[in-house]
């Protein structure tokens, strides 16, 4: 990894004007406020860069028959007739600093929109998953940033230019956010006005968390869950489970499966590898048992008890994991108004407690807008099923990203998509 050593705050005005030639810089193309897409930081040599429309059109820009290139800063981008446009890119105002969280120097960015200071526009966290990428450069934060909203994006510990280790516990993850918003906060004075974060996947459980370590105006979540780790995995083996048809004998196994694995991460691994080892001499060689998956459980399922007593820790809890993480807690802590986005067909974050949860601290009378978008997949991905079963992601679903913006701005003012208001 990119191991941060030192960066001064800088200050630059992004011209739309050609630069360079060469992969372009992050960043906002178009010529009007409707026609615009947007661009990542280049990936590793040789590869493309990510682009996003805000219909939810996305690709990489080496793609075969990718709808977007760009070279010197000018995008060519296939118009709605075919025939090829030309798009600059877009003056953005963006400060590259560092802020110090638990002893560790992390790297981020703001990213504001171009034009006078404006003292009410709202300013953003970005709070990012479970992945190791650099967040620094994101699509993301520049389709926020074209539709009007300041963006503070930074590095996870452990990636891109940020220093310390990976992880996942949240409660570490929640200091980083909320010293995160802080820093924007003085990196942005007298240019914004609410503040805020907002989350996706495994930022679901780390943004509403940060919000109670330092003052938010509001929170925004998407394919988040309110639930732990452990009823996660649960969760997607039930889901399996019932995709696969099994019997009501077989679904009992799979319950007790999800309950050995739960004991084992819950302690550490100190406890339940017999519990593990019945559990498999009861499945015995039932087909399901060689492709059911869920977070982890299969995979301990299908390795020896030799093995899971020798290795189990440092390959399934490594990361600081809080695994019985009480996430419903956290968000009844809150007084800020939050919005939460589902994915109806979520295989990888199944919603069906979650979208309980919400609608419960909801009727307790917290300010909660939940919306569901059909036919979307982890990510608010549209996608094709394949013949296997599985399935291929084609696109975020129109409207996702539009709400968010809006959103954070309180202007609502919908239909988004297919978007349905719960």
């Amino acid at each position: 990894m990119l191991r941060w050593t030192a960066m001064a705050l800088t200050l630059s005005f992004s011209a739309a004007g050609a630069a360079a030639q060469g992969p372009c810089r992050p960043g906002i193309y178009g010529t009007a406020d409707e026609a615009f897409v947007v661009l990542g930081a280049a990936g590793t040599a040789g590869s493309g860069q990510r682009y996003l429309f805000r219909d939810g059109r996305r690709g990489s820009t080496d793609g075969p028959g990718a709808a977007v290139t760009c070279e010197g800063d000018i995008a060519t981008v296939a118009g709605p007739d075919g025939a090829p446009q030309s798009w600059p890119r877009r003056e953005t105002r963006e400060t590259d600093t560092t802020f110090d969280s638990a002893a560790t120097r992390l790297a981020g960015q703001l990213v504001e929109p171009a034009g006078p200071p404006d003292p009410a526009r709202p300013l953003v966290v970005m709070v990012h998953g479970s992945e190791r990428t650099a967040a620094i450069g994101s699509v993301y934060a520049y389709m926020l940033a074209a539709q009007g909203v300041s963006v503070f994006v930074y590095d996870k510990r452990g990636t891109g230019a940020s220093d310390g280790t990976y992880t996942q516990n949240f409660e570490l993850l929640a200091a980083d956010a909320a010293a995160a918003l802080e820093k924007a906060r003085s990196a942005a004075a007298g240019r914004f006005g609410r503040t805020g974060f907002f989350g996706g996947s495994q930022g679901g459980w780390v943004a509403p968390l940060a919000a109670t370590r330092t003052p938010a105006d509001f929170v925004a979540i998407g394919f988040g869950l309110v639930v732990s780790p452990i009823e996660e995995d649960r969760a997607q083996l039930l889901e399996e489970a019932r995709r696969m048809g099994l019997a009501a004998d077989e679904m009992a196994q799979v319950e007790r499966l999800s309950d050995a694995t739960a004991e084992l991460v819950r302690t550490h691994f100190a406890r339940g590898f017999e519990a593990l080892e019945a559990v498999r001499r009861e499945i015995g060689d039932a087909p399901w048992a060689a492709t059911i998956a869920g977070e982890y459980s299969g995979d301990m399922l299908r390795m020896s008890d030799a093995d899971l007593r020798r290795i189990g820790r440092a390959r399934f809890d490594n990361l600081e994991l809080i695994w019985d993480y009480d996430a419903k807690a956290a968000l009844a802590k809150l007084d800020v108004p939050l919005l939460w986005v589902l994915a109806e067909d979520d295989r990888e974050a199944p919603i069906e407690r979650t979208r309980a949860v919400l609608a419960e601290l909801a009727g307790a009378g917290q300010s909660i807008d939940v919306y569901l978008f059909p036919d979307t997949d982890h990510g608010m991905m549209e996608y094709r099923e394949n013949a296997d079963g599985s399935r291929t992601g084609t696109r975020i679903t129109d409207g996702y990203l539009r709400l968010l913006a809006d959103w954070i701005k309180r202007d609502v003012q919908g239909p988004y998509g297919r978007g349905e208001k719960l």
